[in-house]
C-alpha cells in the first residue's frame, strides 16, 4: 500500500471482559462476584471483582486462588464466547450496515456512513454504546481512528480515568502519535518483540522510526506489515461480514407438555426439517447444540457430538436423552417444557463424508449396530475407552460415551503433567481391573524379591500365571525392574512398586508389578512382597 493513499476510518466497539460477561449471564451470576475462567490450569479472563483481589490473566489457579480465596471458577467455552456475542452483532446490524467481527467482544464498522447518518463520529459512536447497553453490555467502549488497529486500541484505552467518557477519537492523521508510546507486545509476537528490546526498541514509535528499508530486510513481508501499522498507515479496510445462514430448528409447545415421549414426537416434524435444510445447503451436522425450557424458567443446554454426522433420528435420540437422563421414556418431567431448540455447532460438506467407492463396509455396520444398542439403553450404556493421565494402567482408561469427545479436563490433565513412572508406548492390550496374582519364581522354586534399592533376590526362571505352585511356564525374557513410587511424602499412604516385562515359553508377554509394603501406617519396605499381573501384551 502507498502511504499517499486515503486510510480507512473506523469505529471499533469493545466489550470489557467480554468471556466473563457471557460466561456470568449464562449462569445467572451476580455482576459483583469474584469470577475468573479456566483454560489449560491458568486464568484465561477474569471479572473487575477479580483484578481489585490482585488476580490476572495467565496466573496459576493455586496463585490465584491464594490471591481471592472467594474466587469462583468457571471452564472457558470459547464456543458459547461467539455464540453468546451473535445476537449483539446482529442488534448492531439493524443500525449500521457492514459489520466486521474482530473476536468475541469486539467488532468493528465503517464510520463514513454512521458519521453522517448521525451527525458526526462521536454522536454515531455513542448511538451504538447506548444499543449495546440496551442490550445488557453496560460498560462497552467505542474508538474512532485511522484503521481498524489504532480504532481497537482507541477503544481499549477509553473510559480508563474516572470520568472520562467511554468514547475515543483520534483525529484523521494522528493515529502514529497515537501509537508511538503503545508497547511493541501489542502488534509483534514474542520473538520478534524479545529481538527488538534487545536493540534498544521499546515502544512502537521507536519501531515506527525504524527505517522501512531495514525492516524489510531483517523480519520479511510480516514485518514490513506491523512497521507500516506502527506508523499509523493501516491500510486493512473494514470487510462486512456475511451473516450465517440460520439453521435452528425451534418446536414451541402450548400448552407445555410435561411427558418425554409426548415432546420427542412433537420435535420429530422440526427434526426432519432441520436435516433437510442442511441437506440442500449440502452439508452435515457433526455436532448439535441442544436447548431446553421449562415453564418454570428453567434451561437445559447441552452439545452432543456424533462419530459420523447426524440423522433426524439421531436429533430426536439427543432431545430424548437430555430430558430423561438416567430415568426412563415415559416418565414425566417436572416441570412442563415450552420450547425445544436445536442448533448446528459443527457441520461439514457432504464431499467430505461421502461413502468410498466399495462401500465403508466394517466400520459402517459396527456405527450402526453400537448407534441401535445406544439408542434402545441409553447413551452412556456403550462407551468407548481413550488414554488418559496416570502411572498405573488401569487408572488411564477414560469410558466415554460412543460419539462423544474424550473430557476435555481429564485430557488436558494428562498432557499437563510428567506422570513419573508411567509406562511408555506401546500399551498392552488386555489390562486387568482387579488384581491377577502371579507367582514369579527362580531356578531353585523360591519367590524373586525386589530390595529398596531394586536389587533382584535371583533371576527370574518360572511364571506361575495364577499364583499357583502347580502350573509353571518358564520364562524366555524378561526386563526391569521400573520403579513407580506413588505419594512418597506421606508415610501412612506410600505406596513402592517395581515393574517387570516378562514373556512365557508359549510366547505371551506379561506386565508385572511387585509392590512391597504391608499396608496403612506402614513403612514401604515393611511386610512381603506381592507379585501381580497387571496387563497382558496380546
Amino acid at each position: 500500500m502507498s502511504l499517499s493513499e486515503p486510510l480507512t476510518r473506523t469505529i471499533v466497539l469493545w466489550c470489557p471482559d467480554w468471556p466473563v460477561v457471557a460466561a456470568m449471564q449464562a449462569t445467572g451470576l451476580d455482576a459483583e462476584l469474584p469470577v475468573a475462567l479456566v483454560e489449560n490450569g491458568l486464568v484465561f479472563a477474569c471479572s473487575p471483582a477479580a483484578r481489585r483481589e490482585g488476580v490476572r490473566r495467565g496466573l496459576k489457579l493455586r496463585e490465584a486462588q491464594f490471591r481471592c480465596a472467594e474466587l469462583l471458577l468457571l471452564p472457558y467455552d470459547p464456543v458459547h464466547d461467539g455464540r453468546a456475542f451473535e445476537p449483539v452483532v446482529a442488534r448492531i446490524e439493524q443500525l449500521v450496515p457492514g459489520v466486521q467481527l474482530l473476536q468475541p467482544g469486539t467488532c468493528a464498522i465503517r464510520a463514513r456512513g454512521p458519521a453522517r447518518y448521525y451527525g458526526g463520529e462521536q454522536q454515531a459512536a455513542e448511538a451504538l454504546l447506548r444499543c449495546l447497553e440496551q442490550l445488557g453490555v453496560p460498560d462497552a467502549r467505542a474508538g474512532v481512528a485511522d484503521g481498524p488497529f489504532a480504532a481497537e486500541h482507541a477503544a481499549r484505552s477509553a473510559g480508563h480515568r474516572p470520568g472520562s467518557a467511554h468514547v475515543r477519537i483520534v483525529p484523521s492523521g494522528e493515529s502514529s502519535a497515537f501509537l508511538a508510546p503503545l508497547p511493541l507486545d501489542i502488534l509483534l509476537d514474542e520473538r520478534h518483540a524479545t529481538l527488538l528490546h534487545r536493540l534498544g526498541v521499546h515502544v512502537l514509535g521507536d519501531f515506527a522510526a525504524l527505517p522501512a528499508a531495514d525492516v524489510q530486510r531483517r523480519f520479511g513481508a510480516e514485518g514490513a506489515h506491523a512497521h507500516a501499522i506502527a506508523g499509523g498507515h493501516d491500510g486493512r479496510t473494514v470487510t462486512a461480514r456475511t451473516p450465517p445462514k440460520d439453521f435452528d430448528a425451534v418446536a414451541v409447545f402450548e400448552p407445555a407438555l410435561d411427558r418425554i415421549d409426548q415432546v420427542t414426537f412433537g420435535f420429530r416434524t422440526s427434526a426432519d426439517e432441520f436435516i433437510e435444510a442442511l441437506t440442500r445447503s449440502r452439508l452435515v451436522c457433526t455436532t448439535v447444540r441442544v436447548e431446553v425450557r421449562t415453564e418454570s424458567g428453567e434451561s437445559s443446554e447441552r452439545s452432543w457430538r456424533h462419530p459420523h454426522w447426524f440423522t433426524a433420528a439421531d436429533v430426536i435420540d439427543r432431545v430424548r436423552w437430555q430430558l430423561q437422563g438416567s430415568g426412563s421414556t415415559e416418565r414425566s418431567l417436572g416441570s412442563g417444557v415450552t420450547q425445544v431448540r436445536v442448533s448446528p455447532e459443527r457441520v461439514d460438506s457432504t464431499g467430505n463424508h461421502e461413502a468410498g467407492l466399495w462401500g465403508s463396509g466394517p466400520d459402517e455396520r459396527v456405527h450402526h449396530g453400537l448407534t441401535r444398542v445406544q439408542s434402545m439403553l441409553g447413551h452412556e450404556a456403550v462407551v468407548t475407552a481413550v488414554v488418559g493421565g496416570g502411572r498405573m494402567l488401569a487408572e488411564r482408561q477414560i469410558h466415554v460415551p460412543w460419539g462423544d469427545e474424550p473430557p476435555r479436563e481429564a485430557m488436558v490433565l494428562a498432557e499437563s503433567r510428567p506422570w513419573p513412572g508411567s509406562l511408555p508406548a506401546l500399551a498392552p492390550a488386555t489390562v486387568f481391573q482387579e488384581r491377577h496374582t502371579v507367582g514369579l519364581l527362580d531356578d531353585r522354586g523360591k519367590p524373586i524379591e525386589v530390595d529398596e534399592r531394586g536389587t533382584l533376590s535371583g533371576t527370574p526362571a518360572v511364571l506361575s500365571p495364577t499364583g499357583e505352585q502347580d502350573e509353571h511356564r518358564r520364562l524366555r525374557a524378561w526386563a526391569g525392574p521400573w520403579p513407580v513410587v506413588e505419594r512418597w511424602w506421606d508415610p501412612t499412604s506410600a505406596r513402592l512398586l517395581s515393574r517387570f516385562q516378562v514373556v512365557d515359553d508359549d510366547g505371551i508377554a506379561w506386565l508385572l508389578v511387585c509392590e512391597r509394603g504391608g499396608g496403612a501406617g506402614e513403612t514401604p519396605d515393611a511386610g512381603i512382597r506381592q507379585w501381580w499381573a497387571e496387563a497382558r501384551y496380546d
